[in-house]
C-alpha cells in the first residue's frame, strides 16, 4: 500500500474529515434556520440560498466518493438525450440495491449541476437527523410514514408546492421503497405471485402509488423520467466504510429513456417525455411493472455481459466539490489543532481526559452514522410477510 493509501485508510483522517462533515454541516443548518424569515418576504430568495447551503453539505458527501476514494463513474445513455441532463426538471427513478446507491445518485446530479436543488421521497425518520435530515427539511423534501392512508394528503401539498420552484431539480425516487435484500425479495415475489404480476430477478415489487402522484403532481412541470440502473463492476460490493477508507470502485450508471407508453424489453434506448407516463393510477402502476420487467432484463443482460446498451461516457468531473471540503477543512481544522495545542500544554490530566472522553463519543457517533448505510442494518420496512398488501 502506498503512503497515501495508509493515510486514508486511518482511523484519525476519518475523524478528522466526520468532524469537518458534523461541524460544518450543523453551521449551516443553524444558517438554515435564519433564512425562514425570508419565506414570507422573498419564498423564491429563501429556496435559491438553501440550494447553496444544501451543496455545501451534500458536495461534501460526494467529495469523498470523487476525490477521496477516486471512483470511477461511466453513464451509458443516449448520446441525443444527454445534452438535456441538468437543464430540465426530471423525475429520476433509480434501483436500491447497494449501500452507496443514494452517493452514486448525488454524484449523477452534481455533474449535471442540480446537486443542491435535487429533492427526495424519503422517510419521515429521516426529517429528525441532524445535518442531512434537517437540510432536506429547508429544501421542501417529501417526506412520508410509509402509510399511505396517512401519507396521501401530505405528499400531494409537498408535490404541489414544487411547482413553482425556481431551480432546475431532479427528483430520486426508489419507487421499490427499501433496499434490497434476499429476505425481502422472497416476500416481494410471493406478493407478485398473489396479485398475479410477473416475478423479478434483480428488483423488489415497486410501489406504485407514490411514483403516481408524484407524476400527477409534477406533470407540466417535470419534462422527463430518467430511468436509472446503478452496477459496479467485478462483483464489488461498495459500502461507505470503503470509501472513507480510500477504496475505489467502478461504477456504471444506465440512464434509459423510452418514449411509448407500453414498451418492449430491450427497446431503443430514448427519451420519456412525462406526458407519455399515464396520468390515471391504475394505467401508470401497470407503466411502472413493466418498466421494472425491462429494468431486470437489462439488469440480466449486465450481468452477463458486464456492459449495458447503450454508448458508455464519462461526465467531467467539477472541482466544486474539493473546493468546498478545502473551504470548510481550512476554516475548522485550525481551531481544533490550536485548542488541542493548548490542552496539550496545559497538562491537566481532567482537559486530557476530557479530550479522549470527546474523542471517543465522536467515534461512536460517526460508526453510527456509517451504520445506517449498512445493508445488515437497514430498514425492516418490506420484511413482514403478515403485511402482503403492496403500495
Amino acid at each position: 500500500m502506498d503512503i497515501v493509501g495508509f493515510l486514508k485508510s486511518q482511523f484519525i483522517c476519518h475523524l478528522l474529515i466526520c468532524y469537518i462533515f458534523i461541524v460544518s454541516g450543523l453551521i449551516i443548518n443553524f444558517i438554515q434556520l435564519f433564512t425562514l424569515i425570508l419565506w414570507p418576504i422573498n419564498k423564491q430568495l429563501f429556496r435559491r440560498i438553501n440550494c447553496r447551503l444544501a451543496y455545501c453539505i451534500s458536495s461534501q458527501m460526494v467529495m469523498l466518493l470523487e476525490w477521496w476514494s477516486g471512483t470511477d463513474c461511466t453513464l451509458y445513455t443516449d448520446p441525443e438525450s444527454y445534452h438535456k441532463y441538468g437543464k430540465e426538471n426530471a423525475i429520476v427513478i433509480l434501483n436500491h440495491n447497494f449501500e452507496i446507491d443514494f452517493l452514486c445518485g448525488w454524484n449523477f446530479c452534481e455533474r449535471f449541476g442540480v446537486l443542491g436543488s435535487s429533492k427526495v421521497l424519503a422517510k419521515k425518520e429521516l426529517s429528525y437527523m441532524p445535518i442531512i435530515g434537517w437540510m432536506w427539511y429547508f429544501l421542501e423534501i417529501v417526506f412520508c410514514k410509509r402509510k399511505w392512508e396517512e401519507d396521501r394528503k401530505t405528499v400531494v401539498q409537498k408535490l404541489l408546492n414544487l411547482r413553482d420552484y425556481p431551480e432546475n431539480f431532479w427528483f430520486l425516487i426508489h419507487c421499490e421503497g427499501t433496499r434490497f435484500t434476499e429476505q425481502k425479495h422472497q416476500i416481494s415475489m410471493q406478493v407478485a405471485e398473489a396479485k398475479g404480476l410477473p416475478k423479478l430477478k434483480y428488483h423488489l415489487l415497486p410501489r406504485t402509488k407514490g411514483f403516481a402522484v408524484t407524476v400527477q403532481c409534477l406533470r407540466n412541470v417535470v419534462s422527463a423520467v430518467y430511468d436509472s440502473t446503478l452496477n459496479f463492476r467485478n462483483n464489488e460490493n461498495p459500502t461507505l466504510l470503503g470509501v472513507l477508507n480510500g477504496k475505489k470502485y467502478h461504477a456504471d450508471l444506465y440512464v434509459r429513456q423510452v418514449i411509448h407508453i407500453f414498451i418492449f424489453l430491450f427497446s431503443k434506448s430514448v427519451r420519456i417525455p412525462l406526458e407519455d407516463v399515464p396520468e390515471d393510477e391504475q394505467e401508470c402502476s401497470t407503466w411502472l411493472h413493466k418498466l421494472y420487467q425491462e429494468k431486470d432484463a437489462f439488469q440480466e443482460q449486465y450481468y452477463r455481459t458486464g456492459t449495458y446498451p447503450a454508448v458508455p461516457t464519462i461526465p467531467p468531473r467539477r472541482p466544486w466539490t474539493l473546493l468546498n471540503w478545502l473551504f470548510w477543512a481550512l476554516l475548522l481544522l485550525y481551531p481544533l489543532f490550536k485548542l488541542l495545542i493548548n490542552m496539550i500544554n496545559s497538562g491537566s490530566s481532567l482537559t486530557l481526559a476530557s479530550f479522549a472522553f470527546v474523542i471517543i463519543i465522536a467515534s461512536v457517533g460517526v460508526r453510527w452514522m456509517i451504520g445506517v448505510t449498512e445493508i445488515n442494518k437497514g430498514s425492516t420496512y418490506g420484511n413482514n410477510d403478515n403485511k402482503q398488501k403492496q403500495k
